[in-house]
């Protein structure tokens, strides 16, 4: 694999990704977080998804790493197609990383 293009329902995605900020800060009031996943062709090696997390503790902060990773992958509407080096491409379901006929 050469590249990931990512694709979203933009609207959807939004509202979706502030639902599980919210439940961050619900389960771990003390930390403090920020999320960005990127859209568009990202080359392989470069990073999709960006947190940032501060807490007074670190296991705090793992854990709602962590837990905003696991939910972005199962509840947003974000779909990836891979490229290759061959020239050939297929559409990735995230959730389950089987390729969408």
């Amino acid at each position: 694999m050469t590249e990931i293009e990512y694709t979203a329902y933009a609207e959807m995605a939004e509202v979706e990704i502030a639902r599980i900020v919210d439940e961050v800060r619900s389960r771990w009031p003390v930390a403090r977080v920020a999320f960005q996943h990127r859209i568009g062709v990202v080359p392989l090696g470069e990073a999709s998804i960006a947190i940032a997390a501060t807490a007074p503790h670190r296991d705090a902060a793992f854990q709602s790493c962590r837990y905003i990773v696991e939910e972005v992958k199962r509840r947003v509407p974000i779909w990836k197609k891979e490229r290759h080096a061959n020239g050939t491409t297929a559409w990735v379901d995230a959730r389950t990383h089987t390729a969408i006929p």
